[in-house]
């Protein structure tokens, strides 16, 4: 497992309720969370074989914007 984090423009409750049924259909994604308490409204994604130019088009998909910022090894277990 992976863990891969995002930049995105994702800013509030609406914003993650648009983008969750996008992310739902990323089935290589078994766990998500978008903090935006943090300036860059960190996406924190969890899964095996993640693709992050699928996570990227899901989220534009939706109308947002993502932006990867670094993979974070093999546990996955936080995020």
């Amino acid at each position: 497992m992976e863990i891969l984090k995002f930049k995105t423009n994702v800013s509030d409750q609406d914003g993650i309720a648009k983008v969750s049924p996008f992310l739902g259909k990323v089935k290589e994604i078994e766990n998500w969370k978008i903090d935006t308490q943090t300036q860059e409204n960190i996406l924190s994604i969890s899964g095996s074989g993640l693709d992050p130019q699928k996570v990227e088009n899901a989220l534009e998909d939706a109308g947002y914007q993502a932006e990867l910022l670094r993979i974070l090894g093999v546990d996955g277990s936080e995020l």
